[in-house]
Parts: C-alpha cells; sequence; structure tokens
C-alpha cells in the first residue's frame, strides 16, 4: 500500500494538469455557457496558415477564406455541413485518498448557504457521508439530506426528488454516491433552476425536446463512491422513460458538476459485483469514445455555439483520456475484482473512471450504450445480478453495456482498422501480423476472453432472459437512441437499414 501511495499522486497530477490545460482554454464559464463578459473567440476568421496542420486536409474546405468570412462546403444545405470544431468541457477535478474532508470548505468557498446532500439509503450509511456530514457541520453550513435515490432511476423517481428539493430552495448541491446518485443530483439542480419548465424539455430528442441549458446553475459538488460512470466530470444524468420502456437522459455541459472530489477510500466498500459492472461501464466509455466517428464528420453544424452537443465525436484530446483509461482497466479492473485489499488497483480504477468521464463526456459514446438502454430497461425474465443488494430485478448498467460489446466491435471494425488493432493491442495482442479487414473480429475475441476471465458475466443475451423473440422490440428501444446512434460508426442513416443492422447486432450479442 506504501508503494501504491507514492504512486498513484504522480498519475492523478499528470491527469489533474491536463484537467487544467481544458479548464484553461475552455473555462466552465466560457462566452457560449452562461458569461458573456468573458471572450476567447479571435475577432478575425483564421486563415490557412493559422490552422493548424493535422486538422488541414479534413476542415480546410470549411475554413479556407482569405477573407473576414467562413467559406461553407457544398451542400449548402445547413442539416448536411459537418462539424468543424469541438469542446473540451470537465468539472475541475481533485483526486486523492481523504479528500473528502475538504468538501466544507469547498462549499463555504462557494458561498453557500444551504446545501442540498443527495445520496442513497446504503451510501447514507458509510463512511463516505459520516466524513461529509463532518465537514459540513465543522463549517457551520446549513444542510438537508435526500437519501431516497434509486438505483438505476426511473422518471418517476427523479421526478420525486426534484418535488422533495423545491421547498427547501438550496443554492448548492452535493452528490454522493454512484452515478445513480450523482446524475439525480444534476436533474435535481436544473429543474430547481427552471421550476417552471415541463419534465420532458431538457430531455434528450426524439423521447425530449432536446432543450438547451441556456443560464447558469446552483454549484454542484459530486463525490463518487463507485469507480465507474464517470459522472462527476460530465454533463450527462441518464435515467429509464418508464412509459417507453427505455433509457434517456439530459446531456448539456452546463449540467456538468463544479468540481468531483475523486477519493480512493470512498470505493473501498463497494461489493465485487458492483466493482465489476462498473468497472466494465468504464471499460466501454474508454473504447466507445477511441472508436467514434471524427468530430469532423458529424453533422449538422450547430447554428450557434450553444447547441453543439456535449457528444461530438472523437477528437485528439478526448483520445487521449479514453486511450489511456483503456489500457488501465485492463490492467487494474480484474485486480481490484479479485483482491478486495488491493488498494493500487481500487484507486487507479477510480482514476480510470474519471480519464474515461473526460473522454466520453466529450467524444460520446455508441452502439454499445444505445442498445443497453432497452436491455436493462425491458429486462424481460426478471434477471437480477448476483451481488447487488436491491429489492427488484436488477441488470446493472456496466453488465448492460458490455453483453453487447463483442459484437458491436465486430461490427464497428471496418470503420477504423487502424484503431480497434490499438484497442487489442491494450488488451494484449500481438497486431503485428494482423490484417486490417480482421481488426473488428480480432478485438471482439479479445473482449470475449476479458469478460470470461473477470468471471460472473453473462456471456451473451441469451443468460440475461432474452431470446430471438425479443429482438425487435429491444431495436425498437434502441431507435429513440439518436444522440449516440449518431457517433456509430458504419450505422446506416435511413432507418429501415438502421433497423436491419440493430437487428443483426443484437441477433450476433445472443450468445459470444
Amino acid at each position: 500500500m506504501g508503494a501504491a501511495i507514492r504512486v498513484l499522486p504522480n498519475r492523478a497530477a499528470r491527469a489533474a494538469s491536463l484537467l487544467r490545460t481544458i479548464q484553461f482554454s475552455h473555462p466552465p464559464s466560457c462566452p457560449c455557457h452562461s458569461n458573456p463578459s468573458h471572450h476567447h473567440h479571435p475577432h478575425h476568421a483564421p486563415t490557412t496558415s493559422s490552422i493548424v496542420s493535422r486538422f488541414a486536409d479534413r476542415t480546410s474546405s470549411n475554413l479556407l477564406g482569405g477573407g473576414a468570412r467562413r467559406s461553407y462546403a457544398t451542400p449548402r444545405d445547413p442539416a448536411q455541413q459537418k462539424e468543424y470544431a469541438f469542446e473540451m468541457a470537465a468539472s475541475s477535478i481533485r483526486f486523492g485518498p481523504g479528500a473528502t474532508r475538504e468538501v466544507g470548505m469547498d462549499l463555504k468557498n462557494l458561498g453557500a448557504k444551504r446545501v442540498c446532500v443527495v445520496t442513497d439509503a446504503t451510501v447514507d450509511k458509510l463512511e463516505a457521508m459520516r466524513q461529509v456530514r463532518e465537514a459540513l457541520d465543522g463549517e457551520g453550513i446549513e444542510y438537508v439530506v435526500y437519501a431516497n435515490v434509486k438505483v438505476e432511476p426511473k422518471d418517476y423517481s427523479v421526478k420525486e426528488a426534484i418535488e422533495w428539493v423545491k421547498p427547501h430552495r438550496p443554492d448548492a448541491f452535493l452528490a454522493v454516491g454512484g452515478g445513480s446518485v450523482i446524475d439525480t443530483a444534476k436533474l435535481m439542480n436544473l429543474y430547481t433552476c427552471y421550476p417552471d419548465a415541463d419534465f420532458l424539455d431538457f430531455v434528450n430528442a426524439p423521447l425530449g425536446k432536446g432543450r438547451p441549458i441556456d443560464r447558469k446553475l446552483h454549484p454542484l459538488i459530486a463525490v463518487p463512491t463507485t469507480a465507474g460512470t464517470g459522472s462527476e466530470t460530465t454533463g450527462t444524468a441518464i435515467f429509464d422513460l418508464a412509459s417507453r420502456r427505455a433509457k434517456t437522459g439530459v446531456a448539456h455541459r452546463n449540467l456538468k458538476p463544479t468540481l468531483g472530489i475523486c477519493d480512493p477510500l470512498n470505493t473501498r466498500t463497494m461489493p465485487a459485483a458492483v466493482r465489476a459492472s462498473s468497472g466494465l461501464d468504464v471499460l466501454c466509455h474508454a473504447l466507445e469514445s477511441w472508436t467514434a466517428i471524427p468530430f469532423s464528420e458529424r453533422v449538422p453544424r450547430p447554428a450557434n455555439p450553444i447547441l453543439r452537443p456535449a457528444y461530438q465525436g472523437a477528437n485528439p484530446i478526448s483520445d487521449i483520456f479514453s486511450l489511456s483509461a483503456l489500457r488501465a482497466t485492463v490492467k487494474y479492473l480484474p485486480r481490484s475484482v479479485r483482491d478486495p485489499d488491493d488498494f493500487e488497483a481500487q484507486s487507479e480504477m477510480l482514476l480510470a473512471a474519471t480519464l474515461a468521464g473526460v473522454g466520453f463526456g466529450n467524444a460520446g459514446v455508441h452502439l454499445c450504450h444505445g442498445m443497453s438502454y432497452p436491455i436493462s430497461g425491458q429486462n424481460p425474465a426478471g434477471y437480477k445480478h448476483s451481488g447487488y443488494a436491491v429489492d427488484g430485478p436488477i441488470i446493472p448498467h456496466g453488465v448492460s453495456v458490455a453483453v453487447t460489446a463483442p459484437a458491436v466491435f465486430r461490427f464497428t471494425g471496418p470503420s477504423n482498422p487502424e484503431r480497434h488493432l490499438a484497442a487489442a493491442e491494450a488488451f494484449g495482442v500481438d497486431v503485428s501480423r494482423v490484417k486490417r479487414e480482421s481488426a473488428g473480429e480480432v478485438l471482439a475475441d479479445a473482449l470475449t476472453r476479458f469478460l470470461a476471465d473477470l468471471g460472473d458475466q453473462p456471456a451473451g443475451l441469451r443468460a440475461l432472459g432474452f431470446g430471438r423473440e425479443h429482438v425487435d422490440d429491444l431495436v425498437e428501444g434502441t431507435i429513440p437512441q439518436a444522440r449516440v446512434l449518431v457517433l456509430a460508426p458504419g450505422l446506416a442513416k435511413e432507418l429501415e437499414q438502421e433497423r436491419d443492422q440493430l437487428r443483426r447486432l443484437f441477433e450476433d450479442a445472443m450468445e459470444h
């Protein structure tokens, strides 16, 4: 353990340094996101010489022009114009064992007077919440605790939380728990600041209206107690829309926490099953953001920067975080699951979750996540994953994401063989003699072995209680996940072709 404590700050410091670089170049209060007094856009349009050379080939048709106006590439139809820029936004991150005890000072520094602490019934009894209460009491901060967050929250449980908090009128939020807790706190914050909004106003289209968040929200500090979702870094909040039997959510960079406090001491209480499922979420975050379509291939180009989506496609900055998170997860997740006393592995997995959060929070995810939402939402056989202390059936998010991964990356391999081979190499595969056309198959095989070696993972959808008779329902539950499907390489744009491809993917994922 002593060696781990000496090594970890160096890795964390490097990650924090890169995050500070992003924060400096794209501060949270940028002109597109609520602070009109700050300007970092140039007064004149860039010339050819000012364009970064590595983007010249793919963006020059959009950016060339010698005057003060940007000339657009054909076609002129705005809906068909490709993106020419990407943005990087992430919460400030503090990483270190024992950092939880600083949260009282943080809220005092933010000027908070009435804090809503959001957690769940299990975490409320753990050391993390004891530390939080002690820190808030020590600074004399008034607070109320909402401890009724549901694991894998439904829209109705989120609405209950929103209605509960409104009379308390907090001026700051503190989320202590896993992704379900942090996501619920984000939505409580959002709808507290928009008290007259309809619940579907901000929900991702086409299930909701996809309204952008155009005002500043209250400060939110997130203290993760699991190493998985990376929600402490992202502007995404996910829940089940019960009426549609599918997951959806709200995604906008202004939803992201003000600060994420990543304290490895808080993840030591995770059961092995939760550690495995959470880690598989990290794995797929990293793989999907690494293999997503390039940002410069996404359409349409936003008419206003505030309309640029949180999920933008792979870009050179997200690539750094995603690939680093993938390599760390392959190395440390098996150790973390097998040995509850391996503090180094648990710490590295928390760091990997945060790194992956920065990567996918800007690049996005695609098919594994898009297909997972109806898997966990439908659960026709009432599957309950072992190791989860919940009352009803549950297919944990990480399980529902990973179960289709071999089929997904077999399908996406031809889109970018080099990236799929680089991912396979992260699993320890010697790719020196692998043909490009075999990249997807090689990565799929590596994933299958990894899942089998990890243990207690379903070897396909059939093990979760799905059969071919459920495929059409799964496809129809995936189609509405437009915000992630648009980033899927190789997926058809025409609806019936897309349905056929998704149908084949679900059939391929029945067993692996």
